[in-house]
């Protein structure tokens, strides 16, 4: 390496000053440019040695200063054959490197991206998913309509990709795809409706998009997803939020009434004019009737709801009111958004100093920003009636301004205010009529002569000398000054008519001949109806009436107020003008269509892969991120479960009998992709039970039938939990069934019957498990089993007892907070006693006062979609000093959404929030390494995360590892066979999934820690928690 970058300075004649001066003399003369052009030509030949090398750290290199080179703006197109043999290097980083260069050149060398083609073509069959999933992205990205049908296979492909990276980065490629050739569009639809079916969450936002660019008018496509997609929407990704809302929001317009319509009812006296009585009737029935909103659209504002961070959306901003002061470096439009974002966060306890900050803007050299300044204070002044005084009188103060504009703009608010309040503010009318000789701003003229008009009667001695003013200069004025002295003159005449009746007559005069017709109109319709005379009319008498009547006080609204009709966070939103592509939001239908369209049937479908005798069970893949009120049977009885369990072991092993492994191995393929690794982690669990109980069997031959019906097998009854709960009738008449079956059975097979009695397990879940040795078995029994595992070892989802580390206490209520009732609590790490999916929490409550608490409860509950809580019995009273230590149990469905409550006595509540760290939604799984092999190798790809870790090597002790891992996640340690390879294993509390965890020690100072979990958010979360805490010393 060194010795290229040596050639490399070498060539290039003297380093970076040389290349400097040679890029400084090409910007200043044309002659120039072939010494640069040269200097390029060496280090391109240099580069392509450096590419061609055998070493990929000179590769890597290379490969970085390409990259640097086109950010920089230089062309390296020429050595695009040069990084084309690189793309099928075997370093990642290189790989990376190399398809953002083709990325980059692909659509201006298209002959030469065309060579690449069969390379991306066998990416794409690459078993590393980052590598199928770059390839199609930058297959995708070269613009040549020559590949348009070999695009279309790839996507197709990769739409049916097991990763949902790879199937996101599908969805992506059809919109590219579409825009390059748009009459692919109907193949690209079956592919969009294909991956509209998808379940991960990876996926759902990446798919709407390519919807709504290449088909947002099929709404057809989304009734069968809509309910999924709303269930989803908490999980997505930030991105795929705001588009799946978006369209989601243009779903329901078409689908739902609207919710408003309730406030069109008639009131009983109310009657359209033209109606008859009996049509009036029918009408009135019509709109009375009461509305129900349709349970879709209350799912969809359900399931949004929780995005909503603060229920005040100002809330969210106040206390970062300092970010939004106008700094003397911003834009003015930048300048008007802060101010429009100031006054909407204004209220009684910050306007004191917005009003300071304000009174800064006002002086600005930026006439605009210091008008708009002055229009806020207004808008302070009207919304915050506190302050309007001192608005106001502010405002006046800015009358004696210098620079006229803000003056004009000072005197038009001052009118708005005024004529809320009129009566309290002669003065301020007064002195506004004295700067009528200075202002020449025709708005500013014009709101002056309107507020003197308007209070005539109470200036009675000013307004007519401002009329004798303003009509000496009539004929210079602007046309909206005109317009105002004229009404001036017409209030004047009919309040004071002996002083300004001939100085009336003169303006109107004026105003006859005058070269505008709007003025010339005017005039002759106010000499009509003030003057009177033989053709005036009735109107006339009125006149007083009508020029003088009480106005409304006008309503100071936002500049952006008008922008409520494009749909919220659109760019059309941005720019108060319809964008390109903009979809408009479609009226509410008057008559909901039907919502049976968005009913899913997937029950039917798991009936034909149910061998023949065997009681259905839901596939629980079926039903993903399923509502609360299905999980609702979750929380049976133990006698029920036990029941069910030992059923399911009499039916396993008939199928064991009778030779149905080859069905239930069909069964599990066909699941969807993502349930193949849970559903055959339940066979093999079922499997491995059956031969432990063959084993004991052989062993305790004396043990009764009665106690054998009681238990049931603790990786059964895990299995049970993860699919969904049966009624309590349909488990009663199969447990008489399978009964029946289990008799005659044994009744033809005795040896069969030694095997059906075992359904014995260690019934203690947290007891753990002993290894026993293996006995010989006939070749009969070895036949009937064979194909399962007959380690003597625990079963794969066998709860073993947690490693002891020291409880770590978290505050729940300060002493301080709570009047003197403090609460801590810690999480235990044992099963909880209230359900088997919920986790286990110790709750310490103590009395830091010298008076008795009394009744210490649980009041209300706030918690997420699906959260369980089984609250602590209450407290009749805590004695003064006291402590006392309760037990909860909560669901937390595999994450870590805080668990809001309130904690309350008899006077007082408060509220309280429990989130769980990561590693307490575990509990520690006994397997041996062999079984940890094979779960690993099901569950890797997407499935899999790792992170490399630097330590001191003194770290990496097997004790420190041990004591490091324990403390952050509840997980059961694996035999290893290897020293330098740490193998930990857990399931998560709710689903009962499996999580892996190894720790690879490599050479030095380094590890490799690796995740593998069906659970790809908590282990992600679990991956960024291990990192730190093995890192440091």
């Amino acid at each position: 390496m060194s010795s290229n970058s040596f050639a490399y300075n070498e060539q290039s004649g003297g380093g970076e000053a040389t290349e400097l001066g040679q890029e400084a003399t090409s910007t200043i003369s044309p002659s120039g440019a072939f010494g640069l052009f040269s200097s390029d030509m060496k280090k391109n030949e240099d580069l392509k040695q450096m590419l061609e090398s055998n070493k990929d750290s000179a590769k890597l290199d290379a490969m970085k200063r390409i990259v640097g080179m086109i950010a920089k703006g230089k062309n390296a197109s020429e050595l695009f054959p040069a990084v084309v043999k690189n793309v099928a290097s075997k370093n990642i980083e290189i790989k990376k490197l190399v398809y953002v260069y083709l990325v980059r050149y692909a659509e201006e060398q298209q002959d030469l991206a065309l060579l690449s083609i069969s390379t991306f073509q066998r990416a794409l069959k690459d078993p590393n998913q980052l590598i199928r999933a770059s390839a199609l992205r930058v297959l995708s990205s070269i613009r040549v309509p020559i590949i348009v049908p070999i695009m279309m296979l790839a996507i197709k492909e990769a739409s049916a990709d097991l990763s949902p990276y790879v199937r996101k980065n599908a969805a992506h490629a059809i919109q590219k795809l579409y825009s390059l050739d748009p009459e692919q569009k109907e193949m690209l639809i079956e592919i969009i409706e294909k991956l509209l079916k998808d379940k991960s969450t990876l996926v759902a936002g990446s798919v709407v998009m390519a919807f709504e660019e290449v088909c947002p008018d099929r709404i057809d496509l989304i009734h069968k997803n809509y309910r999924k997609l709303c269930n989803l929407l908490v999980d997505v990704e930030e991105w795929g939020q705001v588009v799946i809302i978006h369209m989601l929001t243009r779903y329901a317009r078409t689908q739902f009434v609207s919710p408003w319509r309730q406030g069109d009812v008639l009131e009983d006296n109310e009657k359209d004019f033209y109606d008859s009585d009996e049509e009036q009737k029918e009408k009135a029935d019509k709109r009375k009737r009461p509305y129900a909103m349709d349970p879709d659209h209350r799912l969809l504002i359900r399931n949004t709801k929780p995005l909503l961070q603060s229920r005040n959306a100002a809330g969210m901003f106040e206390p970062y009111l300092k970010s939004f002061y106008v700094r003397s470096t911003d834009a003015t439009m930048i300048k008007i958004l802060k101010l429009e974002i100031l006054t909407n966060l204004a209220n009684e306890a910050n306007i004191s100093t917005l009003l300071r900050e304000f009174q800064t803007y006002v002086k600005s050299q930026d006439k605009q920003f210091a008008a708009a300044t002055i229009q806020t204070i207004g808008r302070c002044a009207t919304s915050i009636t506190e302050v309007s005084d001192t608005c106001l009188n502010g405002l006046v103060c800015l009358l004696s301004n210098r620079d006229e504009i803000v003056v004009a703009e000072s005197v038009v608010v001052i009118k708005k205010l005024l004529q809320m309040q009129p009566m309290q503010h002669g003065e301020i009318i007064k002195h506004m009529a004295k700067l009528l000789d200075s202002i020449t701003v025709p708005v500013a003229r014009a709101s002056i002569l309107w507020l003197i008009g308007e209070n005539c009667e109470r200036v009675p001695k000013i307004a007519p000398d401002v009329l004798r003013k303003t009509a000496k200069s009539f004929t210079s004025e602007d046309d909206l000054v005109k317009l105002q002295i004229l009404n001036l003159g017409a209030k004047l005449y009919l309040t004071n008519s002996k002083q300004t009746k001939l100085l009336t007559q003169y303006i109107l005069n004026l105003g006859k001949y005058d070269q505008n017709y709007d003025i010339r109109d005017r005039t002759r319709f106010i000499r009509q109806l003030i003057v009177p005379n033989e053709k005036s009319g009735a109107l006339s008498k009125y006149a007083k009436k009508i020029f003088l009547a009480q106005k409304p006080a006008p309503l100071l609204e936002s500049p952006f107020k008008d922008r409520d009709h494009f749909q919220l966070g659109t760019l059309s939103h941005t720019l108060n003008t319809k964008a390109t592509g903009y979809l408009e939001l479609s009226n509410w239908p008057e008559v909901a269509p039907d919502p049976s369209v968005r009913n899913v049937e997937v029950i039917e479908l798991a009936k034909e892969w149910t061998p023949a005798g065997k009681a259905k069970k839901e596939n629980p893949d079926k039903k993903f991120y399923s509502e609360s009120e299905e999980e609702e049977d979750s929380s049976e009885s133990s006698s029920d479960s036990e029941s069910e369990s030992g059923s399911e072991s009499g039916e396993d092993e008939e199928d064991d009998r009778s030779g149905d492994s080859a069905e239930d191995s069909g069964e599990s393929g066909s699941e969807p992709e993502a349930g193949k690794g849970r559903a055959a982690t339940r066979s093999r669990a079922r499997g491995r039970g059956d031969s432990k109980d063959v084993d004991k069997e052989k062993e305790n031959s004396k043990t009764s039938e009665s106690s054998s019906g009681e238990s049931s097998s603790i990786e059964e009854s895990s299995s049970d939990s993860e699919s969904e709960s049966e009624s309590e009738s349909e488990s009663e008449s199969r447990k008489v069934t399978k009964e029946k079956e289990k008799k005659t059975k044994q009744e033809r097979n005795p040896l069969t019957k030694d095997v059906s009695l075992l359904d014995l397990d260690d019934f203690n879940l947290v007891s753990t498990p002993v290894a026993l040795p293996t006995p010989a078995l006939s070749p009969s029994l070895i036949a009937d089993l064979e194909g399962l595992n007959l380690s003597a070892t625990s079963s794969v989802i066998s709860v073993s007892t947690p490693v002891f580390v020291p409880g770590k206490t978290h505050v729940l209520l300060h002493r301080m907070s709570g009047k003197g009732l403090a609460a801590h609590y810690f999480f235990p790490r044992q099963p909880c006693i209230f359900g088997d999916k919920m986790v286990s929490v110790q709750i310490t409550l103590n009395n830091t006062t010298d008076q008795k608490i009394e009744n210490i409860h649980v009041g209300g509950k706030k918690l997420p979609m699906g959260m369980q809580m089984h609250v602590f019995n209450p407290i009749e009273s805590l004695e003064p000093a006291g402590s006392i230590t309760v037990s909860m149990g909560i669901d937390f469905c595999d994450s870590t959404q805080t668990a809001s409550f309130q904690l309350c006595t008899k006077d007082d509540c408060f509220s309280v929030n429990i989130q769980p760290p990561v590693g307490e939604l575990l509990l520690p799984v006994a397997m041996s390494e062999k079984d940890f092999k094979k779960e690993q190798g099901m569950l890797s790809g997407m499935n899999e995360t790792s992170t490399t870790i630097i330590a001191a090597p003194q770290n990496f002790a097997s004790s420190v590892i041990l004591q490091k891992i324990v403390n952050v996640a509840n997980v059961g340690v694996v035999p290893s066979g290897q020293d330098n390879i740490h193998r930990f294993a857990a399931k998560t509390v709710h689903s009962g999934s499996l999580m892996l965890v190894t720790v690879e020690l490599k050479e030095g100072s380094t590890a490799q820690l690796i995740i593998n979990t069906e659970k790809t958010v908590i282990g992600s979360v679990l991956l960024r928690e291990l990192k730190p805490v093995l890192s440091q010393g």
